[in-house]
C-alpha cells in the first residue's frame, strides 16, 4: 500500500490513541561524542542518537516488511514532543539533508531517530578539584503531553544507551552509567521523564606532572637554604625571593584555566597554600636567624673593649678607690637611724622601685626564654623540621582527597 493511502483521514495534530490510553514510547540513545566538558560554565557538549518508537494503530498495514521513509514526511506524522531538560544550546544536523530517520512497520509501529548536538548543564562540585568525581546527568521529557497522554520507557533499561563506555575524553574516564525513569511533577501537571545519570572522574596524572609536582621541588628547592652560612646574605636572599616568586606564578596559571568567578576552595588550591606557606617559611627562617645572630654579635662587641681598659688602670687608682669605699662603709655605721628620721615617701620611692626592679627582672627572663642563644641551632633544627612537617602534611592532605 502507498504512504497516500495510509494518511488519508489522518491528523497528525492528534496522538495515538487520542482520548484512550496513553502511548507508550520508548526510548534508546547512542553517545557518539562527548567534546567539551567545561568546569567554568559547568556543562557539557555531546552528540547523540536518539531514537523513538510507538505504535500508532492508523498506520497498520498488511504484509511484514518495514519502509524507511524520506525524512520529510515526517511533518505528516503525529510524532513526541520530546526535548532535553536543562538543556543551553541544541540544534539538529542537517548535512547534506535533515539527519532525520523515520521507519514505518505493519503493525503500526514508527522507528523515529535524530541526530543532535547538545550543550546540557552540568552541577560541578569542585571542592576536590582535581580529584574529583562529577556526576552529570541527560534527561529527556515531554513538553507537553502529561503522563496521561504520553509514557516514556527505556527500550532495554541499562542497554538502551550504547557508546558512553568507548568515549575517550581529555581529561575524565566514565566510571559508571544507568538509566532511571522519573517524573517532574510541575504546576500544569506530571510529566514523564527519562534520566541517563553518568559518573565522570577525572584523569590525575596530568594535573601531577603539571601542578603538584613543580610546587613540591619548589619546596624542597627552598630547603637548600638551611645548608647555606648565616652569613651568605645575597645567596639565601635570592633562594627565598625567587622561590616565592615562582610559586605565585604556579599558583596563578592554576587558578586561569577556570573562571574567576568560581569561588570554589579546591584542593589543588590547598596543596599550592601549603607550599607557599613552607616556601615563605624557609625565607623567614633565615630573616629571624639573621637577626638573631647580629644581636648577638653586637651583644658581644662591648667585651671586647674591657681587657684594653684594665691595662690602663694603674694600682694607685685601685687603692684610692678601695680607701674611699672603706670610708663611706664607716660613716654609715655610725649613723644613728631615730624614728623622726624615717621618710615614708622614701620608703614609697623605694617600695615602687623594687616593684619596678622586680618586673623588669621578669621581663628580661621571658624575653630570654624567646631569645635564640645560638642562632646557628636554629638552621640545624630547620633542616629536620621542615622536611618532617611536609611529609606529615602531604600524608594528611592525600589521605583525606583520596579517601573520604
Amino acid at each position: 500500500p502507498g504512504f497516500e493511502n495510509l494518511t488519508v483521514g489522518y491528523n497528525k495534530y492528534l496522538r495515538p490513541y487520542f482520548g484512550g490510553e496513553p502511548v507508550q514510547i520508548a526510548m534508546s540513545l547512542d553517545i557518539a561524542s562527548i567534546s567539551s566538558i567545561s568546569e567554568s560554565d559547568m556543562d557539557y557538549t555531546a552528540t547523540i542518537y536518539l531514537r523513538q518508537r510507538w505504535t500508532d494503530p492508523r498506520l497498520v498495514f498488511h504484509g511484514n516488511k518495514s519502509f524507511t521513509l524520506d525524512a520529510r514526511l515526517v511533518e505528516l506524522l503525529w510524532v513526541p514532543d520530546t526535548y532535553i531538560v536543562e538543556s543551553k544550546r541544541s540544534f539538529l544536523h542537517d548535512v547534506t539533508v535533515g539527519n532525520r530517520l523515520i521507519r514505518l512497520f505493519s503493525n503500526g509501529t514508527i522507528l523515529y531517530a535524530l541526530r543532535i548536538t547538545t550543550t546540557v548543564a552540568c552541577n560541578m562540585d569542585l571542592s576536590k578539584y582535581p580529584m574529583d568525581t562529577q556526576t552529570c546527568r541527560l534527561q529527556l521529557e515531554s513538553w507537553g503531553y502529561d503522563e496521561n497522554d504520553v509514557i516514556f520507557t527505556w527500550l532495554r533499561g541499562n542497554d538502551s544507551v550504547h557508546g558512553i563506555e568507548k568515549l575517550r575524553l581529555s581529561q575524565y574516564t566514565v566510571e559508571s552509567y544507568y538509566t532511571l525513569v522519573s517524573k517532574s511533577h510541575q504546576e500544569t501537571g506530571s510529566y514523564p521523564r527519562l534520566i541517563l545519570q553518568f559518573e565522570l572522574r577525572r584523569n590525575v596524572l596530568y594535573f601531577i606532572l603539571e601542578t603538584y609536582v613543580p610546587s613540591t621541588l619548589l619546596v624542597m628547592l627552598s630547603w637548600v637554604s638551611f645548608w647555606i652560612t648565616l652569613d651568605s646574605v645575597p645567596a639565601r636572599t635570592c633562594i627565598g625571593v625567587t622561590t616565592v616568586l615562582s610559586m605565585t606564578t604556579l599558583m596563578i596559571g592554576s587558578r586561569s584555566s577556570l573562571s574567576k568567578t568560581n569561588c570554589f576552595i579546591k584542593a589543588i588550591d590547598v596543596y599550592l597554600g601549603i607550599c607557599f606557606s613552607f616556601i615563605f617559611g624557609a625565607l623567614v627562617e633565615y630573616a629571624v636567624a639573621h637577626y638573631s645572630s647580629s644581636q648577638k654579635c653586637a651583644a658581644k662587641a662591648p667585651q671586647e673593649v674591657k681587657p684594653n681598659l684594665l691595662e690602663e688602670v694603674n694600682f694607685t687608682n685601685i687603692l684610692n678607690s678601695s680607701i674611699t669605699s672603706c670610708k663611706r662603709k664607716i660613716s654609715f655605721t655610725s649613723v644613728e637611724i631615730s624614728s623622726d628620721n624615717v621618710n615614708c615617701s622614701d620608703l614609697t620611692m623605694k617600695t615602687h622601685e623594687k616593684i619596678k626592679r622586680v618586673l623588669r627582672n621578669k621581663m628580661h627572663r621571658i624575653i630570654g626564654y624567646f631569645t635564640i642563644q645560638n642562632p646557628s641551632n636554629v638552621d640545624h633544627y630547620s633542616k629536620l623540621l621542615f622536611p618532617l612537617f611536609f611529609m606529615l602534611v602531604n600524608v594528611f592532605y592525600w589521605a583525606y582527597y583520596l579517601y573520604f
